[in-house]
């Protein structure tokens, strides 16, 4: 089971990667980002997608050992308060 979770995210980024190659190459036409009063310069939507899902790639590469941090610390105090629940009268 530890072999197919890696096989699994494999697939998904591959099929995410050759999606993105498909639309850049249909969407050859240059576009300009707009945030509040910034522009950026004009460049393929393929180049946007890439650069977007590089930057996400990365930020979830980054935040998940956070995350992970975190929940073992929120299970074990999770495992205490069962412990201290369980029932223990005899009918």
């Amino acid at each position: 089971m530890k072999t197919f979770a890696p096989l699994i995210t494999s697939v998904i980024v591959a099929v995410w990667v050759a999606a993105i190659a498909i639309i850049s190459v249909q969407n050859a036409t240059p576009v300009s980002l707009k945030f509040l009063t910034f522009q950026s310069v004009q460049i393929p939507v393929g180049l946007v997608l890439a650069f977007s899902a590089g930057i996400g790639l990365i930020a979830m590469a980054v935040l998940q050992p956070l995350w992970g941090v975190a929940g073992s610390r929120g299970r074990s105090r999770l495992e205490d308060d069962a412990e201290f629940f369980v029932d223990d009268e005899e009918f």
